[in-house]
């Protein structure tokens, strides 16, 4: 079985560093890029053509979401999550309206983000709990 294909952008390192041991961890997962600010991941998707996206919302030089907005106006067609701080529905809008296809919260991400790209490889949306149950 081919592994789905992976390229994380956040500005945390340690996120970076715990999101992919996690995911080479689960073992169908291959992270192909990890970079550390928006602008780059839009060069390193154009690169590397993974499957699925994870975006932080907060990455200094350009928010998530309009990394989101720059991958879509680029053709991008692999799935974007949007790994977050921010339990927030005008955030979850945001992200979802820029095409993310699933919103996990940095407090649940050991929880919900495994569940997060099965479902967006399955073509549904996936909010974390936290946020539905309205609570943030």
């Amino acid at each position: 079985m081919q592994s789905t294909t992976i390229l994380l952008g956040d500005d945390n390192s340690a996120v970076l560093d715990h999101v992919g041991k996690m995911l080479e961890k689960e073992g169908s997962y291959k992270v192909v890029g990890a970079v550390s600010d928006g602008r780059t991941v839009v060069r390193e998707y154009l690169r590397l053509r993974p499957d699925v996206v994870i975006l932080d919302i907060s990455m200094g030089d350009v928010s998530g979401i309009d990394v989101a907005r720059d991958l879509r106006d680029s053709g991008c067609n692999a799935k974007i999550i949007f790994l977050t701080v921010h339990e927030d529905s005008d955030y979850l809008n945001a992200g979802m309206g820029a095409g993310g296809s699933a919103y996990v919260v940095k407090s649940r991400l050991n929880q919900d983000l495994i569940s997060a790209i099965n479902a967006v490889l399955s073509n549904k949306i996936f909010v974390s709990p936290s946020l539905m149950a309205g609570s943030g």
